[in-house]
């Protein structure tokens, strides 16, 4: 399409020579101004890809892809007996009886939390690979009997606790006597402090042995619920039909990691997409230069179009000479800004390090963002539509110009020369 003599002038013309640099500078800012739009682009979608993926494992990890609940809140007493039909069916791959409760935690040095309590055999919580390969001290083997726990790392700064310490459970559902509800309070040993890298989680969360939590809430031979994880957890609704069906009748509620948190990870997804569309308008601000550098250029070599119309170039020719040298401004623009966002995203917690160090300023709060560090996952199909984007809006922005210099009657340009 593009011949030798089109590409020789259109390379000649993008080379600034003496009382030419105006035109030269504008179609630099061009180049940059797509190259940075480019690259923030992928590397916002690649951070909010990260964002998505870390917090749906570490929830996930945490929580099960979905979980089997009794029927208007109500306790499953055959909890063994229906997690082995579920273990059996396509798709799960671990089903763990849990029982949960709401307590007030306090520690041997003051002050009081409320928090979460799950009581869980220590195989279940082995198994659960984003607490047992993420102990900071002490060990799940430990937790055994009736007088272990397992606290979050957060729980434990805010307590004061360490491996060896007492936590006290204050449970509002007390014992009724005569003089009223008396709330049932326990002192138990840590026997181990995890970090699941949440927040949420880890300054809330305790673990206990499964029968220690029935007897400290006075539901023997009862769970609350039993999570389950399934291979994938993008198709959990049809798991979650193949357990309905093979438990006929049973008065249990299913539901999946979709569902409970739909509006947490609503939320991310249109953050995500109105920050695409923000974003985009730097691109299209940067194919608006790429137009008026053009038009100038056109306006420019007005006199150079008539004379090689004259020694009988064709329309064609020229417009192809214009739509060479603002493509290849779009083309360049956005393989820097590709280059640039990958690289950005491969070594972004470096960066944000070195940020923080010269700044000496927080810039990523873990308190406040839920994570430990700044993720950023590439997703190549992404990457691709950024691209190609930026390749049609750069090319768009070339045609009007090309058209205008291919308009010109050389007869008209020259008529004063």
């Amino acid at each position: 399409m593009f011949g030798p003599f089109e590409r020789a002038v259109a390379g000649r013309y993008l080379r600034a020579r003496k009382g030419e640099r105006f035109v030269s500078v504008i179609a630099i800012f061009s180049l940059v101004g797509i190259a940075l739009g480019v690259a923030t682009l992928i590397i916002v979608m690649s951070v909010m890809n990260g964002f998505r993926q870390d917090l749906l494992s570490r929830i996930l990890g945490l929580n099960g892809d979905l979980g089997v609940f009794g029927a208007g809140g109500t306790q499953i007493a055959e909890y063994d007996a229906m997690a082995g039909t579920i273990r059996g069916i396509p798709g799960v791959i671990q089903a763990s009886p849990v029982f949960q409760g709401e307590v007030l935690l306090t520690g041997s040095q003051g002050g009081a939390i409320g928090g979460v309590v799950r009581g869980i055999s220590q195989t279940d919580l082995e198994a659960q690979r984003s607490v047992s390969s993420h102990m900071l001290m002490g060990s799940i083997n430990a937790m055994a009997g009736d007088n272990a726990v397992i606290v979050g790392s957060g729980l434990a700064q805010s307590l004061g606790l360490t491996v060896g310490s007492n936590i006290t459970f204050v449970s509002p559902q007390g014992n009724a006597t005569a003089i009223g509800t008396i709330p049932r309070i326990r002192a138990y040993k840590v026997v181990g402090i995890f970090n699941v890298g949440m927040q949420e989680y880890d300054a809330t969360f305790a673990f206990m042995p499964m029968q220690a939590a029935q007897t400290f809430f006075s539901a023997p031979g009862r769970a609350t619920q039993i999570e389950v994880t399934v291979q994938n957890p993008d198709q959990v609704d049809a798991v979650s039909r193949r357990i309905r069906e093979a438990l006929p009748g049973a008065p249990i509620a299913v539901i999946d990691w979709q569902h409970s948190n739909d509006s947490f990870f609503e939320a991310v997804t249109v953050e995500r997409n109105v920050m695409f569309l923000i974003l985009t308008l730097i691109i299209v601000v940067a194919a608006f230069n790429v137009i008026s550098s053009l038009i100038m250029m056109v306006k420019d070599k007005t006199r150079d179009i008539a004379v090689l119309r004259t020694l009988g170039a064709g329309r064609g020719a020229i417009m192809r000479i214009f739509l060479m040298a603002g493509a290849s401004i779009g083309v360049s623009g956005t393989l820097i800004g590709f280059v640039l966002g990958v690289v950005f995203c491969a070594n972004i917690e470096r960066i944000r390090e070195l940020l923080e160090h010269i700044t000496g300023t927080t810039l990523f709060d873990p308190t406040v963002y839920f994570l430990e560090e700044l993720p950023a996952v590439l997703d190549w199909s992404e990457v691709t539509a950024v691209l190609v984007m930026a390749l049609a809006l750069s090319l768009l922005a070339t045609l009007y110009p090309s058209w205008r210099a291919a308009r010109t009657d050389p007869v008209e340009a020259l008529r004063h020369e």
